[in-house]
């Protein structure tokens, strides 16, 4: 069986056994601290317990690197990781986004995945995309939005930006502002892997987060999801972003629909480029 029907699988199995525990007193159970330092819910290791059965099902055994459990070693070639309830503050509160993220690598680094697949467990839709063959919702090809043109005032007016502000320092608003008071359309929903896949289907033109929380294991199928969309992923350095796959790396990025839109907000954050 190819890996992405696996993983698509797994998404599906874990929608199916989660959206009974969603908002509930039994799924918002704590139930100690995740191999990434969060603290897990039980919806949570049963989000991530889903996905491992089908894997077992099918003899898949790459080493995993999950959110909750950490690295467990496998027996084949790759790697595969894991984020199995992204947005786990949301579903505490049935605010409804929310999803599960599943990649698979090559290698140890983000730029080595190879195939993915995100699953908005709260609506049903799967998103997935293989190296080099396109990026899909539901089947159905998508692509980053092309349809924006910047104003005449160079600010930021006419695009939507997604930015995650929750817990940021002094230092990270310093280099924000410029963005804030520039730009007329700001979001943030709450599950990054989810927020990058609107950016990959062309519903928002870019999203932000360099706070240096991010886990890779929030980012790694939505990393390829937006690539193969057309979409563009940098460092705050303002190199193309790439990352060791681990539980305790933290990144900071941009992700963007292009690079036009990518020098604007640069220049507003003093990134070089």
């Amino acid at each position: 069986m190819a890996i992405l029907d696996i993983l698509k699988e797994a998404c599906n199995q874990v929608y199916d056994q989660t959206r009974g525990l969603v908002g509930t007193r039994q799924g918002n159970e704590k139930l100690g601290r995740g191999a990434g330092g969060d603290i897990s819910r039980r919806i949570d290791v049963v989000a991530e317990a889903a996905a491992v059965e089908i894997f077992k099902k099918h003899n898949f055994r790459p080493t995993i690197i999950a959110e909750e459990s950490g690295t467990i070693e496998g027996k084949d070639d790759g790697f595969l990781i894991m984020d199995a309830m992204d947005g786990t503050t949301n579903t505490s509160r049935a605010i409804p986004f929310y999803c599960c993220s599943l990649a698979y690598a090559t290698n140890v680094k983000l730029s080595s995945v190879v195939v993915s697949a995100v699953i908005d467990l709260s609506r049903g839709e799967l998103y997935h995309a293989s190296n080099q063959r396109g990026a899909f919702m539901n089947n159905t090809q998508i692509h980053v939005s092309k349809s924006f043109q910047f104003a005449v005032n160079n600010n930021l007016d006419d695009i939507l930006v997604g930015l995650n502000l929750s817990g940021a320092s002094p230092e990270n608003m310093m280099g924000l502002l410029n963005v804030i008071s520039n730009a007329n359309h700001i979001r943030h929903f709450g599950a990054n892997a989810l927020e990058l896949c609107f950016l990959a289907r062309g519903l928002i033109d870019a999203y932000i987060d360099i706070r240096g929380k991010i886990r890779t294991t929030d980012l790694a199928a939505a990393y390829l999801i937006v690539k193969e969309a057309g979409g563009k992923l940098y460092s705050t350095d303002g190199l193309k972003l790439d990352s060791i796959l681990d539980n305790k790396a933290r990144i900071s990025f941009l992700a963007v629909s292009n690079d036009e839109i990518f020098s604007r907000l640069a220049a507003y954050m003093q990134i070089p480029i």
